[in-house]
């Protein structure tokens, strides 16, 4: 439920194992570290194709409820902290086969950057997960608050395995291959010629847009906008995991001017159980 391991490729939730296996215990606290090649979220670059550092705190309440407090850095930006971010996610099992999860995340970013990261939002979703045996699916809507409120739909499929432990201090590791589809909200800026400037996410360098040319229009679309995937491998010892996630992205709409994404990425992230 670590913010990073759910949302940091847009693909929301690449469940840690240090989290889907924390145990019985009623409060449970959880330190986390990462390192990333690009910071993708609801298919769009928000570290601008840069590396990215974050440390993440996360408390769970009876293994359902999860409050997580992040900080990410950004490779040659200042301040140290470009943006924060905080998250509250609930989920509930009502079988062996079917799921339900609710979360609501803030960014913020510094000051300084707001014009050329992107500016304050809030997501909010509502994710259904179905366990099909051979595959996992997870429908997820939800809304980016910016400007009004723009609409998002996933779907992810995956598998999840887990080896047998080795040794005598509980090892194993854990393999989550999927792949997803995004669907969202896209704000396209074209002259009355009919000649498209750019299109692009609605938080882009702060959703500031210039409007000094009348004829310039700007709206906003529903489509498709990225297809993804990924296989996260978890080295699981104790109350440390170690997980590297490489994925692939394929961008289906065109942006002129916003950075474009790299089609590979990686992240490397340890998470560690306080208690």
């Amino acid at each position: 439920m670590l913010i990073f391991s759910q949302e940091a490729l847009s693909q929301a939730d690449s469940a840690s194992s240090a989290v889907s296996d924390a145990g019985k215990t009623r409060h449970t606290l959880y330190s986390a570290a990462g390192y990333g090649s690009n910071l993708i979220y609801l298919g769009s670059t928000i570290s601008q194709n840069q590396p990215y550092g974050y440390t993440a705190l996360t408390y769970g309440y009876k293994d359902q409820l999860y409050f997580t407090v992040s900080a990410v850095h950004l490779h040659e930006r200042d301040p140290f902290v470009a943006f924060s971010s905080g998250s509250i996610n609930y989920s509930h099992a009502f079988n062996s086969w079917f799921d339900i999860s609710s979360s609501v995340s803030g960014y913020l970013v510094a000051p300084s950057l707001s014009d050329t990261l992107f500016g304050n939002f809030l997501y909010g979703d509502l994710t259904l997960g179905i366990d099909w045996r051979l595959l996992y699916t997870k429908i997820s809507a939800g809304g980016l608050v910016m400007d009004g409120v723009n609409p998002y739909l996933q779907l992810r499929n995956s598998r999840f395995f887990k080896t047998p432990e080795f040794s005598k201090k509980d090892l194993f590791f854990t393999f989550d291959p999927y792949f997803n589809l995004l669907f969202g909200t896209l704000t396209r800026a074209e002259t009355t010629t009919g000649t498209v400037i750019n299109i692009s996410p609605p938080y882009r360098k702060g959703g500031k847009y210039s409007q000094s040319s009348l004829t310039t229009e700007y709206t906003k679309l529903f489509s498709i906008m990225e297809l993804d995937f990924g296989i996260p491998v978890a080295f699981n010892s104790g109350h440390l995991t170690i997980e590297a996630e490489p994925g692939y992205v394929i961008p289906l709409y065109d942006d002129l001017i916003y950075p474009g994404l790299k089609r590979f990425v990686f992240t490397l992230s340890a998470y560690f159980r306080i208690f």
